[in-house]
């Protein structure tokens, strides 16, 4: 009676453990990975990405950190994306590594059902995308991760 046209709608907490646990279980050929930051964080709002750059490509052999943070409207609108490498890309702000939503098409007319590892890969395809492929990036062994977004990391020492 009446199912056509309803859907479950899974809650943000089961979402996530599901995304969890296909993070941890590994995806596609090893290239592209994520899980949390911290196990114990029970809004399972803070992941980390990592994207082995694709062969052909200024990106090949390159290891690219992400940090994506899910926030309580999570899935229903996307996650935060940022780079803690330095990267250059046009869909990425140069200054703070944020994937900017306008400039990605995924983030910008995201749907419920996409997940991390979606954005992971669509933005390893990026990186094959003729205007990505060959853009000069920064100098390898550019160690230097960006700040923590939620704040500035203070550091002082004691004479």
């Amino acid at each position: 009676m009446g199912s056509e046209g309803s859907r479950v709608v899974v809650p943000r907490n089961f979402r996530l453990l599901e995304e969890l646990e296909r993070g941890e279980k590994g995806i596609g050929d090893g290239t592209v990975s994520y899980g949390m930051d911290d196990a114990d964080d029970i809004y399972m709002g803070s992941w980390t990405g990592t994207i082995i750059g694709p062969h052909n490509t200024v990106h090949e052999g390159r290891i690219h950190q992400l940090k994506l943070f899910c926030d309580k409207d999570y899935p229903d609108n996307p996650p935060t994306v940022r780079f803690q490498t330095r990267i250059n890309m046009t869909c990425v702000n140069q200054d703070s590594g944020v994937v900017e939503p306008a400039l990605f098409p995924m983030l910008a007319d995201w749907q419920r059902e996409y997940t991390m590892e979606d954005i992971l890969v669509q933005l390893k395809k990026e990186m094959m995308s003729p205007r990505n492929r060959k853009l000069a990036q920064p100098p390898e062994g550019n160690e230097e991760q960006r700040g923590d977004q939620k704040g500035l990391v203070i550091r002082c020492s004691v004479l």
